[in-house]
């Protein structure tokens, strides 16, 4: 539901509502072809692909689209109409077919790769070099058992999601290598940029993670859930903002869900929601705050003339982000309050 609205923004970011009127098209089909590229995958290979194959489905779609129909006018940016031949000059790319296969060869290596690596099928994830477990008390427990009732895992398992993804980049630039359009001179040149302008980035990656462990087990999360849970079923209003105010802080996603997943948890489970709601709410507003994170406006712009300009990039997603926010609420209160059952653990 949510994926329906962010091409018509997009269309309207770009060429305003003309764009909107004379290109809606565009938007039903980049939605639809996004889910149906994003939904099985999943739901039956896990977590760490659906963005891409439905970036792939959406973008093939659109394609498709595009041979069958355009618009009447061509409108660029600002909705500043684009003169015809103009128009014709950039409808072919001038890439030979070999060039067309070298540029989605990375795409090709990463699905294959990844979904191998972390399908149902493999057992690398759970494969753990090392384990530790610590067990306490909780505060808020009247008594206490010998055993404890609070415990604590570390769990170092190396070949999760991230391992997969490198080796697919490893696989890349070899092949790339072999194929003689790559040099270990610009491997080395992008490691040297890459690090001048993530560096920062990279250390709040690690700060959040130690800062998640701190929060959820000495007792801060439980506290505060028992607390925020005072306010009842109004706080299905606050879980996603909570999400997009942990993203917009540390850049990811998957930072956000490690400091306030637990969290969100713990107060559905107070107030007897459905148990996967409150956390779902938290990481879809993170991704909706993905557009005003520092750490993403980052990467984003790394290949753009607004490298430093971040800033600006951030002030006009700003306003954008806060629609999308407000939609999701309402998603999320007509989830609660129509279908609460799909959002149950099977």
């Amino acid at each position: 539901m949510l994926a329906l609205l962010p091409p018509w923004v997009l269309l309207y970011l770009v060429s305003g509502w003309q764009g909107v009127k004379g290109g809606w098209p565009l938007a039903v089909v980049g939605s639809l072809g996004y889910i149906a590229g994003q939904y099985p995958v999943a739901v039956h290979l896990g977590p760490y692909l659906p963005d891409v194959s439905g970036a792939i489905v959406c973008f093939i779609a659109l394609l498709v689209l595009l041979k069958v129909w355009q618009p009447k006018s061509v409108l660029g940016y600002g909705g500043v109409p684009v003169d015809a031949a103009t128009a014709r000059q950039t409808q072919g790319h001038g890439l030979k077919f070999g060039e067309v296969l070298q540029a989605w060869l990375p795409f090709a290596v990463l699905l294959v790769v990844v979904a191998a690596w972390t399908g149902p099928w493999s057992p690398l994830p759970k494969v753990s070099w090392f384990k530790a477990t610590a067990v306490a008390c909780s505060s808020l427990a009247a008594s206490c058992p010998a055993k404890g009732n609070v415990t604590a895992v570390f769990n170092f398992a190396p070949y999760i999601g991230g391992s997969a993804i490198l080796a697919s980049w490893l696989i890349v630039a070899i092949l790339l290598l072999a194929m003689g359009r790559l040099k270990g001179a610009q491997i080395g040149e992008v490691f040297r940029r890459t690090y001048h302008q993530m560096w920062g980035a990279c250390l709040v990656g690690v700060f959040i993670f130690g800062l998640a462990y701190t929060f959820n087990y000495s007792g801060m999360a439980a506290s505060l859930a028992k607390g925020f849970s005072s306010m009842g079923t109004a706080f299905i209003i606050v879980a996603p903002i909570l999400g997009f105010i942990g993203v917009a802080l540390s850049g990811s996603n998957t930072s956000t869900n490690a400091m306030f997943g637990k969290f969100q948890a713990l107060v559905g489970a107070q107030l007897g929601m459905p148990p996967l709601l409150l956390p779902t709410l938290n990481s879809v507003g993170a991704e909706i705050g993905k557009p005003i994170a520092p750490q993403t406006a980052s990467v984003g712009v790394s290949t753009s003339k607004f490298v430093r300009k971040e800033g600006d990039v951030i002030r006009h997603n700003m306003g954008w982000t806060f629609i999308l926010l407000a939609y999701l609420i309402l998603l999320a209160i007509g989830f609660y309050l129509v279908r609460p059952a799909v959002m149950t653990a099977s």
